[in-house]
């Protein structure tokens, strides 16, 4: 399901034969550091060809993926992108979009349940403050890769994923006595 923009419809952008883009709802030249933007702002678009009307909206998206990928740090294993090429021409090709997008809404919905883990782990202990910005960190980080990913409470967990949480905050809880100890 597609995203809507602030005003409940796709916003159109039209792209010129010079590479201009046109956002024709402010009647403005912009970059692709502004179609960045919406995305991160969760407004969405569809780029077309001002000529011939041609959908462009994926290609531009990867434009701008490969241009923030080019610009600073990666975010996408050389690894991954060697799978990721591989599987074009494969018989399974068809089935890894699904998967990816999948495995992303699966990342997107358990991000808050690792935060929660983390900052319920953390309690009072004396380095609360940098564990604090190290999840700031983590949510920035986590927020340039999915961009306008809603925020959602943690569910109650089924039985496999509460073992892991409780797992988790064990792991956690011996690391915060070892960081006590350190810490006297």
């Amino acid at each position: 399901m597609a995203n809507q923009s602030k005003d409940g419809d796709t916003v159109i952008i039209k792209k010129y034969a010079n590479r201009r883009l046109y956002n024709t709802r402010t009647s403005s030249y912009i970059t692709l550091d502004h179609l960045a933007q919406m995305v991160k702002e969760n407004i969405d678009f569809q780029v077309i060809d001002a000529k011939t009307g041609a959908d462009l909206t994926h290609s531009i998206l990867a434009q701008i993926i490969m241009e923030e990928e080019s610009a600073g740090e990666q975010m996408l294993p050389t690894n991954f992108l060697r799978q990721l090429i591989s599987m074009y021409g494969n018989s399974m090709q068809a089935l890894l979009p699904g998967y990816l997008e999948a495995s992303m809404d699966y990342f997107r919905e358990n991000q808050n349940k690792l935060r929660k883990a983390i900052e319920d782990s953390i309690g009072a202990n004396p380095l609360a403050q940098l564990a604090q910005r190290n999840m700031e960190i983590f949510k920035a980080a986590a927020a340039a890769f999915v961009p306008g990913a809603p925020a959602r409470e943690a569910e109650k967990p089924s039985a496999g994923e509460g073992d892991e949480l409780a797992e988790l905050r064990k792991q956690m809880a011996e690391m915060q006595k070892k960081l006590d100890q350190i810490t006297k």
